[in-house]
Order: structure tokens, then sequence, then C-alpha cells
């Protein structure tokens, strides 16, 4: 093996995706190796497009529920559907990701003794009793409802994180995502920011369910990649010990109604959308507002971009997709 100071050779997991191709822009720019694996239901090539002729970039169609066999020094596991349009398409499929990609991916990193960084969410929270969210919460979820493939799929894999470590002594990091949004994001995942920017950018009425109170807090891709890179590079002032497996919240704290999000949105884009309201969607959380001071204190990280900034950024990404015409059909489920 190279020394871990020289040039690392990283897999990220699910790299074609929105969070993925980021963090594999960042980890080239660094001057790593990256190995990107994606079987392309939600990824795109197109995200991945620019870096095709990259001396230091491979990509390899490949579904982690099934074994790989490569050598690298780290692992990003970023493979998961994540919007609910699309774990719910195949909820089975989804949970099959969650963990059997989990088993997967650490019985790689067991074999090459290398650390590995889960990609979890959130969504083991579930519909919180208490706001904002900790580390040390144990969620309110629902286990057998429509999210259920998601939120217990990713409860799930932090399970087996933390077996490998406290079994195999495996080096593992653990971040709980919040709401991220930015750039590359899919134009029909059923997420707010893109469904919101979309509606506004074509002046289509904006659909929010329920009464549009329920809150979520937002963070720009950017902030999301550099928590991921620090959480990952962390490590212990004792070489003896491993540094924090976490989990470790990684989030914007400044909650927003989804009615003030898509009030931004409108305002921004200067869209003649109307609001309109439909029924809640099941298990949907009322509350969603991450605790950093872990984060702050641990890793020195906290979000940089606000809201009106990253909103801007990503209102000009989805209209050069619309004005192109590109953000469909290829982007329909299952087709990439």
């Amino acid at each position: 093996m190279r020394n871990y100071f020289e040039t690392k050779r990283v897999l990220v997991t699910g790299g074609a995706g929105f969070l993925g191709s980021h963090l594999i822009d960042r980890l080239l720019a660094r001057g790593d190796e990256v190995v990107c694996i994606d079987n392309l239901f939600t990824g795109s090539k197109r995200n991945i497009y620019h870096l095709h002729n990259h001396p230091r970039f491979e990509f390899i169609r490949h579904d982690v529920t099934f074994p790989i066999y490569l050598e690298v020094d780290q692992i990003f596991n970023l493979a998961c559907p994540a919007s609910p349009i699309h774990y719910q398409h195949d909820p089975v499929q989804t949970t099959k990701t969650s963990v059997h990609g989990a088993i997967n991916m650490l019985g790689l990193a067991k074999r090459l003794r290398a650390r590995i960084l889960q990609a979890s969410t959130s969504e083991v929270y579930g519909d919180p009793s208490i706001h904002p969210q900790k580390e040390d919460y144990w969620g309110n979820v629902n286990p057998i409802g429509p999210r259920s493939c998601y939120d217990e799929g990713k409860r799930c894999a932090e399970t087996l994180f933390f077996d490998y470590h406290r079994q195999h002594r495996l080096d593992i990091r653990v971040a709980r995502i919040f709401n991220t949004y930015g750039p590359r994001m899919h134009a029909n995942d059923g997420r707010v920011v893109s469904n919101f920017i979309v509606q506004a950018l074509k002046d289509e009425d904006i659909t929010l369910y329920g009464d549009g109170q329920q809150t979520r807090s937002f963070c720009y891709v950017d902030d999301l990649i550099e928590g991921f890179l620090r959480f990952m590079d962390k490590e212990s002032a004792d070489p003896d010990q491993m540094a924090l497996p976490g989990p470790i919240n990684l989030g914007n704290p400044n909650e927003f109604t989804i009615r003030q999000l898509a009030e931004h949105v409108i305002a921004l884009t200067g869209s003649a959308s109307r609001l309109i309201f439909k029924p809640l969607p099941e298990d949907d959380p009322r509350q969603r507002q991450p605790d950093i001071a872990l984060a702050q204190e641990y890793l020195g990280w906290e979000p940089k971009v606000q809201l009106d900034e990253g909103l801007g950024k990503t209102i000009a990404y989805f209209d050069a997709l619309l004005t192109s015409g590109s953000e469909s059909p290829e982007n329909s489920i299952g087709i990439n």
C-alpha cells in the first residue's frame, strides 16, 4: 500500500449522482485518483461527462448490491436513491441498495483496511419529537410506511457500519445529511428545491403539500462536500486511536417553512407562478433542522452559503438545463 500521505486512490459509489459528482470534482482538484461506480438509476453520465478524459478518473457501471473488487485507500459510500419519487419506485431495491450495498462496501474496506464514509441521512430521525435534532436522538420512524425503505435502510446501514467498527476495528465515518441542493440536482426527482425552481421557471403552479408550514433546513452542495472532506480526513489526536466515527450531522441550521422557500424561489425567478396546496404525504416530517454543534466543534465546519445565494446558483443551472431541453426524457426513472 502507498504511504497514506501520498496521492490517495478513492472510490465513490453513486459518483454520477448529484452529491457524488461534486465530491469527485473536489477529490480530483486536490490530486487524488478517483474510481466512480454507479448503476445510473438516478445518476447521469452528464454529471461526470466533463471528466471522461481526466487521467486520474475512472468510471465503472456497477450496482453496489453486488460485490466489487478494487484496490483503494478510501471509500465514500453515497449509492442510494435519495428522493421519495425515486426510492419509492422500487422500495425493495432501495432497501437492498442501503443494506447489501453497505455490506459489500464494508467488506471491501475490511479487506483493504481502508477508511470508509457512509452518507447517511436526517431521515433516520423520522418525524422528530425533539427540535432541532442532535446526533444522540434515536428518532421517530415508521418501520412499515411508504418511506421506510429509505429511512430504515439507512438506519440499518448505520448499524452495520458501527458493528464493523466495533467488531473489526474498521475506520468508519457516518455523516447524517440534511436537505442539500445545488447544480446537478435531478430535474424530476420530486424534491422541493428542484420542484419549485422548475415549476417557477416554467410559470407553472407551485405545488405545496399540507399547509406549507412544515419546516426544512437547506444546505448548499459546496458546503456539504467540504463537510464530507473534513470528516473523512480528520485524524485522531492519539495516533493509537481511531478518530470519532460519528454520526455527525451535516446541514444548514437555518430553518424555513416550505411556503417561505416557494416564495423565495418565485421572487428570485420573477415567476408568475401561483401556490397551490395538496394533501400532505404519509409520514412526511413536520420539522427538520440539524443541531451542528458537534460538526462545529470537531470539524471546525459550518455552512457558508446562505439560501438566496445558493438558490441563485441553482436557478441559473436549471434555467440553462431547461433552455437546452436536456432535462427530459433522459432523466425519467431508469433511463440514463
